[in-house]
């Protein structure tokens, strides 16, 4: 019999199964930059494995590599990182183990086939991807932080950075990774002499990010080893002071992960103090945003007392009317929709 390479269950049942289960799981992800000349046959492969020792996440391949974001059963957590670090080019790679895990961060698996492992809409051949930032550990980027010819620059998004970042860093106001790149290049227009330091969840985008910027002329490029993850552990196991504020967004279940005891993000309903995100529970909305207990209370994890509305109809009606109705998830990106108080209807 075929093996399946893809999950056939449907996702609301997986969930169920997973809430209920009382396995541990381990969350972790990793990357690496190689090159796979058959990633069809990789993929395959991986997800055949994976599948065999409960690996739930997800995980990108391509020509150029392999990033992934996934949970693993603590049981198996040896056998998984034999086998992965049996693989040559992955041999030794660094896991990012998660800060703060539940163990529900997914539900199945999901390896997919991409041109780049993160959408950056560079041209890798104009430029030596392989030439990147100096890489920092948490007591050297703490260092480099202290000094006033320092510029911290954030390479993720404004719904991640919105709920936590590193003081005093450049926290573009920007939607996806492609797009951060020459609007970052322009508000760094004047600090090309400057240490810059780059930083993002795990290191990946600061791996392409830091070549890019030394290619465009940029003479002290550092990034910050293991991004935000990495960092947390080092502070925590060091006993350094830790300069992040705020929640690590994380793209899986949790939604974050906490770093900090402050809370930098406001409620984007009714403005009280909040870092919490959520997707709007209609599912037609479905506009990731910051919802507080009392307005999840209140608007049934709702963005809008329209999406409330609209959850409560038969579903036959919610067929009929969710190809012609407007909500927030189709007015605006991730982490866009703020509503003004008072006035839920937007």
């Amino acid at each position: 019999m075929k093996k399946r390479l893809y999950n056939r269950i449907n996702k609301e049942v997986l969930k169920e199964q997973l809430q209920k289960s009382t396995e541990p799981r381990t969350t972790l992800s990793f990357y690496q930059y190689a090159k796979i000349t058959d990633p069809k046959a990789f993929r395959d492969q991986l997800f055949l494995a994976w599948q065999e020792l409960g690996v739930f996440g997800r995980a990108y391949v391509a020509t150029e590599g392999i990033n992934a974001q996934i949970s693993v059963l603590e049981e198996n957590f040896t056998a998984f990182k034999e086998y992965l670090y049996g693989i040559d080019f992955l041999d030794g790679v660094r896991l990012n183990i998660a800060i703060e895990d539940d163990g529900k961060s997914f539900y199945k698996l999901k390896i997919k086939i991409r041109n780049k492992i993160v959408a950056d809409g560079l041209n890798d051949d104009t430029f030596d991807v392989t030439d990147g930032g100096t890489h920092v550990n948490a007591e050297k980027f703490n260092e480099l932080a202290d000094d006033p010819n320092t510029v911290i620059v954030d390479m993720r998004n404004h719904y991640e950075s919105e709920v936590g970042h590193f003081e005093k860093a450049i926290t573009p106001d920007v939607e996806t990774f492609r797009e951060s790149l020459p609007i970052i290049e322009d508000m760094l227009a004047e600090d090309r002499d400057k240490n810059i330091v780059m930083y993002c969840t795990g290191g990946i985008r600061c791996e392409k990010a830091s070549a890019y910027y030394k290619h465009r002329g940029f003479k002290n490029v550092f990034q910050l080893d293991g991004g935000i993850i990495e960092y947390a552990r080092q502070v925590n196991e060091k006993g350094l002071p830790n300069k992040f504020k705020g929640k690590n967004f994380v793209f899986d279940e949790r939604m974050g992960e906490r770093i900090s005891e402050e809370v930098i993000a406001r409620c984007h309903q009714c403005g009280d103090a909040c870092d919490t995100h959520l997707n709007c529970s209609n599912e037609a909305c479905h506009i990731l945003f910051i919802q507080c207990e009392n307005c999840a209370a209140k608007y049934d994890h709702c963005c809008s007392q329209k999406c409330q509305d609209f959850k409560q109809l038969p579903a036959e009606e919610q067929a009929l009317l969710k190809t012609t109705m407007e909500f927030n998830g189709t007015k605006f990106g991730k982490g866009r929709y703020k509503a003004h108080r008072g006035d839920h209807e937007l």
